[in-house]
């Protein structure tokens, strides 16, 4: 069910009333100069809104067909209530307020209210109530089911087992040390052995505790999983039998594909959720992961057929000491690594298909995203089976098109496929030309960008060009506009984007320029010191919007040019270290660049002209501003020592200032408050699951930050990348649903698993 109402019809029609006069009078009107059609127009336009609105009295009706406004007042008629601030959500407008409120009043969670509470307090409707409020794959696991019990000398093991049948549970039982597969699942959400009982309560304030008699755990998984379909592996070795799934040469935890429940009273299972594949369990279960529409598939040397279910083999390949034996290839999922025998290593490459975790729909994915295409633009599509192999092939294609009359300024470069392109591309733009190079739907493309001259850089460039074409426009005065480049669904690596000369615009959007350039295979950083993206002597508005990059280095002629504007929205810039930059210009110095910030992530420092606006923000580095009277950070963490512009309500600096406070009205010891503002600093500072790109935690802030900063932002989220989840909001809005359909004396606890 869609969290948002059907669209409007089709654009109202202004002459609506002038049309019904007779043709007399609206020969009259046009003869007259037409003042009594714009009179009518005027009134048609009121007549309109009154019919849109008539026709909004019934669809407001229905919940799948409301209004935001009018969920509300749905939701009441069957009791439902809503959490604090969607009313403030639904007045203040826009997309983000939209995607709040989506939040905190779920449509499907209030069109699901009535048959929810005629299953209140089974366990099904908790993980159902996890799914449709929070959009969370989730397992409920009542606990004590899992307490060590005396069992009753009068049962034997068979009368035990049939009683449990006849009560149609699972009971605990004991581990054996020499079983690895129960050991596997010890303290997972599938964990069935039996635990001593806690006296601590799963809700706790300080203290959490699990395995209580009235204890009930939703188990939630909060990283998704992202699809790469028959993608390039990436070999490790010259002997070619050595691969990882990955690309980029890292390792990678390999995840379920989730499939859906078979009925609504199921308890989740395994592959019902997005869980991290164990080698036990794939080797157990390999039929259930591997093959066409599920988890893991591979192909060998071009082949049309997948590699055989039966020369699959599981192994821990951590040190690559195993050796596959004839036609068998070893599979790693925790590693995500594959080996072939050597003798039977292939030739010609080696294709996969798996899923991996990452916490939101950004940078290079396969996952939907919005994508228009310009309507004078021609389009070229390159991949297999189409008019193009290669990137510059398309952009040749365009070139010559335009020689020949057949192409005008604007062009579009489509990749249909998953694959890597290894090429040297250079695009050349004149002014009021727009090249736009993105993925097409359901696809990951890679430009693996290699060693191909030794006496200049091997980035991919984008120049801008003077044109020598004369400039018209409609005013027959105003210069063309310099040339617009995009960049859409791509990931980047093994060297930067360099962009130099007279550009309006580079807009990079839901794409990765992997930082430090490649990755080894802890996911380390190949080049951590290399800059992502260079900006030199171009007058470019870059745009960087759902993508992840590494450093940025402006270089510019600070005395004859204007600073660059570099608006930042919802991404990650990541220095490879805190120490590092993260922006700045040669040897550390200012970039010659105006910063706009929203909703992003900078791990590193940044040394900048000017902040325009800084708004729910993090940055773990600090921060230095050239000019301090530009601009305003507002709802942000950044380090107390930065020099930046004014500040609002951000972190630490309202906490310390509290503590401040509290000391001069006497509540604190004089004496101890530089201790106490040590620490409370300590406490402030934000922490990540992992700040290494190709991890499955990546940029996600991790349980027990401090709710400064996990609830710090404008509205309530978490400050930083992934703000436009609503981490909170979700979690706040699916506890006070587990304490309405909760079955009476028990406790609910949400468990994070990613």
């Amino acid at each position: 069910m869609s969290d948002h109402p059907t669209p409007a019809g089709p654009d109202p029609d202004p002459d609506l009333v002038f049309s019904l006069l007779p043709q007399y009078h609206r020969q009259r009107d046009a003869e007259s100069g037409g003042a009594l059609r714009a009179l009518l127009a005027v009134l048609a336009e009121q007549l309109n809104l009154v019919e849109d609105d008539i026709a909004r009295l019934y669809d407001n009706w229905f919940v799948e067909t409301c209004q935001d406004w009018a969920v509300p007042y749905v939701g009441d008629l069957v009791g439902y209530r809503t959490l604090r601030g969607y009313e403030e959500a639904v007045a203040h407008g826009g997309e983000a307020s939209r995607g709040l409120a989506a939040r905190l009043a779920p449509r499907r969670d209030v069109a699901d209210t009535v048959t929810n509470r005629r299953r209140k307090g089974t366990l099904p409707l908790l993980e159902n109530l996890a799914r449709t409020v929070a959009d969370w794959p989730a397992r409920a696991v009542e606990f004590h089911r899992l307490l060590a019990a005396t069992q009753p000398v009068r049962l034997l093991p068979a009368d035990e087992a049939s009683l449990t049948r006849r009560a149609g549970m699972t009971r605990a039982r004991y581990v054996d040390l020499r079983g690895g597969a129960d050991l596997d699942l010890l303290d997972s959400p599938f964990d069935g052995a039996a635990h001593l009982p806690t006296a601590a309560r799963i809700n706790g304030a300080r203290r959490r505790g699990r395995h209580g008699p009235p204890s009930v755990g939703v188990f939630v998984w909060r990283l998704l999983p992202h699809s790469v379909t028959r993608a390039p592996a990436y070999c490790v070795d010259r002997a070619r039998n050595l691969y990882t799934f990955s690309i980029l040469g890292n390792d990678v935890p390999l995840v379920t594909r989730p499939v859906p429940e078979p009925t609504a009273t199921h308890i989740a299972d395994v592959e019902h959720v997005p869980a991290f594949i164990r080698r036990r369990a794939l080797a157990d279960r390999l039929a259930d992961y591997y093959g066409p529409g599920k988890s893991i598939e591979i192909w060998r040397d071009g082949e049309q057929r997948p590699v055989p279910l039966r020369d699959i083999v599981v192994a821990d390949l951590d040190d690559w000491r195993y050796r596959p034996r004839g036609n068998q290839v070893a599979v790693d999922p925790v590693l995500g690594r594959l080996a072939f025998s050597s003798r039977s290593a292939p030739r010609h490459g080696v294709w996969v298909t798996y899923h991996h975790a990452f916490s939101a729909d950004m940078g290079g994915g396969e996952y939907t995203r919005d994508r228009a295409t310009r309507r004078d633009a021609a389009v070229y599509r390159v991949g297999p089976d189409q008019p193009h192999e290669r990137i510059t092939q398309a952009y040749q294609r365009w070139r010559a098109d335009q020689r020949e009359g057949r192409a005008g300024d604007e062009a579009v470069i489509e990749i249909t496929h998953s694959g890597a392109y290894q090429e040297q591309i250079e695009f050349v733009l004149a002014q009021g030309e727009h090249l736009e190079v993105r993925a097409a739907e359901g696809a990951r493309p890679v430009i693996r960008l290699l060693d191909w001259y030794s006496n200049r850089p091997d980035a991919l460039n984008i120049r801008g060009v003077h044109s020598d074409r004369p400039q018209k426009t409609d005013e027959g005065c105003r210069p063309e506009r310099a040339g617009q480049v995009v960049l859409d669904g791509l990931l980047i690596t093994g060297r930067g984007v360099n962009v130099c000369g007279p550009l309006s615009q580079v807009v990079l959007r839901h794409c990765t320029l992997v930082p430090g350039w490649s990755l080894e295979a802890r996911c380390a950083p190949l080049r951590p010191e290399e800059p992502s993206l260079i900006l030199e002597d171009t007058s470019a508005c870059v745009q960087i919007e759902h993508s992840i990059l590494g450093t940025i280095l402006v270089i510019s002629d600070e005395v004859r040019a204007d600073p660059i504007p570099i608006h930042v929205a919802d991404s990650v810039l990541d220095a490879t270290g805190p120490d590092r930059e993260a922006l700045s210009g040669p040897d550390c110095r200012h970039a010659h660049a105006e910063l706009t910030i929203l909703r992003s992530t900078v791990l590193g420092e940044v040394h900048t002209h000017a902040v325009r606006l800084g708004e729910n923000s993090l940055f773990t580095g600090l921060l230095h501003v050239a000019r301090r009277g530009v601009g305003c950070l507002r709802f942000c963490a950044v380090p107390s020592r930065s020099r930046t512009p004014r500040r609002y309500r951000c972190q630490p600096d309202g906490v310390l200032a509290d503590l401040r406070e509290r000391a001069a009205r006497g509540e604190l010891d004089p004496a101890a408050l530089p201790e106490l503002l040590k620490v409370a600093e300590q406490r402030v500072r934000p922490r990540f699951t992992s700040t290494r790109y190709g991890t499955p935690g990546y940029a996600q802030l991790a349980d027990g930050t401090a709710p400064e900063i996990a609830r710090g932002a404008e509205d309530g989220a978490e400050l930083g990348a992934f703000h436009d989840l609503y981490q909170p909001q979700r979690e706040d809005n699916l506890r006070a649903r587990l304490d309405e359909f909760l079955p009476a004396g028990m406790d609910a606890g949400i468990v994070h698993v990613s």
